[in-house]
Formats: structure tokens, sequence, C-alpha cells
């Protein structure tokens, strides 16, 4: 990784930054994949004990010998990156300005375990929409930040980078970018960072569109249970904390305990960002096994993803955000109350492959005067990922009264 710093240059200067690992990266790499040690095949029929050992057979054997990550370099080096300081961490974005002069500013945050490239797919379909069957009126100017600890930002080295924190980080740098009114949308984490924005309201937010409704963690037993619909959410987000939660309890409690495998092993990287969620799961394992990829999760994309937590060895810092998020909304419960009120419009698009897909009703009781609701026919948690044109036209639609 390079970044071009002017000699003058302060801590608010923003720097272009291009990818660039060494070959003796990716031939340690291989070299690590291809000397590993896995278990014996789970003792189930499905994926109820983890990731199934075919599952990472598969992947380790493309991995090994037929992904290209300087494909993946290429890609990312073809788009406008740049790292800039904030509050004493380097933070990498991207940053494409449309071709429609009128473009609204766009910021959109990633997640867990994803990164920038489960949104690259959706660069072309935001910023120049008329080459995607769009109008230019529904225009962006798009910046994708990589979070704190993850990617190609900088890991923060003291404590208290929770959402709040990002949240606030984020207005900083659409004001340094010069940007005076701007849109936010995020999904997993960036949900959550997108939802403290909207609570913050920072001068210029003018409103936010989020795809996973992360208030139903805490307030599950206030939520609306009467009809198929709510009563399904319910079901789901007790699925999720009772068999789906290993993750997520792991590294809200043990980050640094998980840390050690993560920055070891590519195939225990592999396999514990793979033991997400069970529809996304399904849909990759099918990529590597069946070699039928659902929608945009294909071998490669995922890889992409994969090598990209393995070079910048960020497994762990990565997992540290969980940690944070843990603490903070302890300390809130504590303090009692609800949380401030959102200051802007919401938009909320439910997928239904999401953790829980959240029914309309759900996304009201969260965000009285909700200003945009859809349920769309297909897509899952990585929505952006998966089915980026139909995500963009969600995001389009969200907006247009906004404009």
């Amino acid at each position: 990784m390079t970044t071009t710093v002017p000699p003058s240059a302060g801590t608010t200067a923003i720097r272009p930054f291009t990818v660039n690992f060494p070959d003796q990266d990716l031939d340690e790499l291989r070299r690590r994949i291809v000397a590993a040690r896995l278990p014996g095949a789970e003792l189930v029929a499905d994926r109820s004990q983890g990731v199934q050992l075919a599952t990472i057979q598969a992947l380790a054997r493309y991995w090994a010998t037929d992904h290209d990550w300087r494909a993946a370099e290429a890609r990312l080096n073809a788009l406008p990156q740049f790292v800039t300081e904030i509050d004493g961490v380097d933070i990498h974005f991207i940053h494409v300005r449309s071709p429609h002069p009128d473009a609204l500013p766009l910021l959109m945050t990633h997640g867990w375990p994803g990164s920038v490239i489960e949104l690259l797919d959706t660069v072309g379909p935001l910023t120049d929409p008329t080459a995607h069957g769009g109008s230019a009126d529904d225009a962006f100017h798009l910046v994708l930040p990589s979070l704190p600890g993850y990617g190609f930002s900088g890991a923060p080295a003291e404590l208290g980078w929770h959402s709040g924190r990002i949240a606030q980080a984020w207005a900083t740098l659409m004001d340094r970018l010069g940007y005076t009114r701007y849109v936010a949308q995020g999904g997993d984490v960036g949900a959550d960072v997108t939802d403290a924005m909207g609570r913050q309201g920072p001068p210029g937010l003018a409103g936010v569109h989020l795809n996973l409704l992360t208030l139903a963690l805490p307030l599950k037993e206030h939520m609306p249970a009467e009809s198929a619909q709510e009563r399904a959410a319910h079901d789901a987000v007790t699925t999720f904390t009772t068999d789906g939660f290993a993750y997520f309890m792991e590294q809200s409690t043990r980050p640094q305990t998980i840390g050690y495998s993560l920055l070891d092993s590519p195939l225990g990287l592999a396999a514990w960002m793979l033991d997400h969620d069970t529809d996304s799961y399904l849909k990759i394992a099918r990529a590597f096994v069946d070699g039928e990829p659902v929608g945009n999760l294909t071998r490669d994309t995922v890889l992409d993803n994969v090598t990209l937590y393995w070079l910048t060895g960020t497994g762990a810092s990565a997992a540290r955000w969980y940690w944070e998020f843990g603490r903070f909304v302890a300390a809130a419960q504590a303090a009692g109350g609800p949380p401030p009120p959102v200051t802007v419009p919401v938009a909320f698009t439910t997928f239904p492959g999401e953790l829980w897909a959240a029914p309309q009703s759900w996304a009201e009781a969260v965000y009285p005067g909700l200003a945009y609701f859809n349920a769309v026919d297909r897509g899952g948690h990585f929505a952006a990922w998966e089915e980026p044109e139909l995500f963009s036209s969600e995001v389009r639609a969200a907006f247009r009264s906004l404009r």
C-alpha cells in the first residue's frame, strides 16, 4: 500500500492512495493455504455445526490456484482513493464524483465482515445512472470510507471508537471534502453508524437510508408482534440471538482472543467471515461447491474481500468494533431513557434474506415519521454486494424526495 503526502501537508491533508502489496505477501498467503490443517467433517448434514468442510476445501482450492488478487487491486486502483487523518486515525476512502454536476453527495458505510469491496458494483449505477437505465436526476457523488480498523484505514490506538465517534468522523470527512449538503446510507455496522449520524444531526446531513434495523436487538420485546410478518421477525431475532450469535458474542467480548487465529490462518479467517448468517453462507457455499453464485456473491468477489482482510491484517482490529458496540449499548441501557431522536428523514429497505426482515411497523416504531419504506423480493444481508442494481434503485428512490 502506498500513499503520497505533500511535504507541507498537515494532519487534515487528503492524500492520494494506491493499493500495491508485494508478491511475497501473496506467495506467503498461498503457502499458508496449502499448508493448512483442517478438522474432520462435521457430524451433521447441514451447517448447524458451522462452516462445512466441503465449502472450505472448495474455497481453499480456488484461493490457492485461481483467485487473482491483482485483478482486485486493479479494480480498486481504477477508482480515486484517498487517506486523511481524522481524530488521530488514518481514514481510507473512495471518492467518485458523478459526471452529472447536480449530483447529490452520498456517504455509504460498509459493515462486518465486509469492506469497500462489497460496495464496488454500486459505484457505476449510483454515480452514472444514465449508463445503467436510470435518470441523471438520480445521480450521486459517492464517498465510500473504510471503517476504522478495517481494510486500508488505520486501527485506532485508543478506546472509544464506537459508532457515535465514527459518525462524527464521517461528518468531518464530508466537511473536509467540501460537501455542505449530503445524505448517508449503511447496512450492518454501517447501519449503526448511519443511525448515529441521523441522531447527531451534523450540519449538512439531509437524510439517511438503512437496510438493517440494528435497534431491533435491544428493542425486540417492544416491537409489534400481531401480524405474521411481525411474528416472523421476532422469530428471526430469537434465532439470531440463540443460534447465530457466535461471531457477535466472541467479538463483542473477546476480540483479541479470536484475533490471533484471524491473523495467523487464512482459512481460519475465511471460515470466520463466512459464518455470518445462514442465507449468505448458503449462497457463498453454493458459489464455491456448486459453481453457481447467487447474484454478485461470486467466488472471486468473496475472496477479494477475505484477501483484503488477510493482507491488511485487520481481523482483530475490525472485530474490536463489536467490543465497543457492546459496552456502548450496555452503558446506554444502564443510563436509561430512549436514544435521542433522529433529526433527519429516514428511509428503509427490507431485503428478504436479512438477519431479520424488518416489517414496516418495526421500522416505524424505531423511526417515527419514516419517510420511505419498501420491501423488495430478493437479496440478503449483503444487499449492495449481492444485488447491486436493485440496491442502487432503492437508494435512488429513498433519496428522490430530498433532491
